[in-house]
């Protein structure tokens, strides 16, 4: 068999991979409301350990591969490129956990899954993305699943509005972090770029919870399981898992099916914290998965 056709029967299993890499890290993220719910510490605190102490698996990975690590920044450009990300990502982190404070559970989460549509958004205007009505079609029905799942229309109707807007600017920022990590994967290896990401977000986040927060340090030893697990679970995790799949995946596609993590918080939520879930929350889930089906095919 020739290279390219090799290449070319290769390529739907690396997109199989790729998507069940995406759904596990969506799902790794998606318990990452417990983790904060259950944390000993603030909300900006809590962001803070998440990125730094994921550092430590991360960096283990990248002192295992050694020279199979990939390229290596050369220029300065490339750097800014790397750190870019996590700059993002840490005023994301940021502005969904202030958003909480300021409006709505429901509302807060809901707005912040806003995600998807910006990355559509940016990628029609900015790098010539083509979008397919199919790709539109389960957008929409993806997005009418989170608002079912967060209690149907009339829960926007319960926040306030300069917290609602705080979480829209949050899914924009998720938006751009999406975006980012899917140009770098072209060049550089998925554990050099969480490297360098999650090295950059704990920098950024670091002084917001030094200021705003009354304690830094969790204060028991469950305190620290908890930021440990949101460390190593979430983040180290869920990111190199979606940061992987954004080689292979379309962006915009990719942030579509990350809409599974409001229907793996409820779930977890239910498990753990005792939440129910109820019909709404149940078809919410499904129309969620139909939507994310339809545009697949898209």
């Amino acid at each position: 068999m020739s290279q390219a056709a090799s290449a070319i029967a290769e390529t739907p299993r690396s997109n199989r991979f790729a998507l069940a890499a995406l759904i596990l890290g969506g799902a790794a993220i998606g318990g990452s409301p417990i983790f904060v719910r259950l944390s000993d510490v603030g909300p900006m605190a809590t962001a803070f350990w998440r990125v730094a102490l994921a550092l430590i698996p991360i960096f283990i990975s990248s002192l295992a591969k050694g020279k199979d690590a990939g390229p290596k920044p050369e220029k300065a450009s490339d750097y800014a490129l790397l750190i870019l990300p996590g700059v993002v990502l840490a005023m994301d982190l940021a502005a969904w956990h202030l958003s909480i404070t300021m409006t709505s559970v429901a509302n807060a989460t809901l707005l912040a899954n806003l995600a998807p549509v910006f990355v559509t958004i940016i990628g029609l205007l900015f790098f010539g993305a083509v979008v397919t009505r199919v790709f539109v079609l389960g957008l929409v029905l993806a997005l009418a699943g989170v608002v079912i799942l967060k209690g149907g229309p009339a829960a926007l109707g319960n926040g306030d509005l300069r917290g609602d807007g705080v979480a829209v600017v949050a899914a924009v920022f998720y938006a751009g972090y999406i975006l980012a990590i899917g140009k770098l994967r072209s060049r550089f290896d998925t554990v050099r770029i969480m490297l360098w990401s999650t090295a950059s977000a704990a920098v950024c986040i670091f002084p917001l919870g030094f200021f705003y927060e009354d304690q830094m340090l969790p204060p028991t030893a469950y305190g620290w399981a908890i930021v440990f697990g949101l460390a190593f679970v979430s983040h180290a995790s869920g990111q190199v898992a979606i940061a992987y799949a954004l080689a292979y995946l379309p962006a915009a596609f990719s942030s579509l099916t990350l809409l599974l993590q409001p229907i793996v918080a409820a779930i977890l939520a239910w498990v753990l914290l005792s939440e129910p879930i109820g019909p709404m929350q149940a078809i919410g889930g499904g129309v969620v998965l139909a939507g994310i089906l339809v545009a697949r095919r898209g």
